[in-house]
């Protein structure tokens, strides 16, 4: 896919609120945007980015004979 196909809002400015340094490079580059207090949305390129960083630790598990668990995120 082109990377003119995706909708990217970037930002500016860092969000105010924004303390750690990987979630203000995070908002800013489109990749995720605030629902509400402590809820976020991935956008299009930012879950493309976070499914591939999936693939690779899944991968990099499965050569390790490890097991995957998911426990919940509030």
């Amino acid at each position: 896919m082109r990377a003119s196909q995706f909708f990217i809002a970037t930002q500016k400015e860092a969000p105010a609120d924004a303390e750690l340094i990987s979630h203000k490079l995070m908002v800013r580059a489109g990749l995720i945007k605030k629902l509400g207090s402590g809820l976020y949305n991935w956008m299009p390129l930012g879950l493309r980015v976070l499914r591939k960083v999936e693939h690779i630790v899944r991968d990099e598990m499965n050569k390790a004979g490890a097991l995957e668990l998911l426990m919940p995120a509030v």
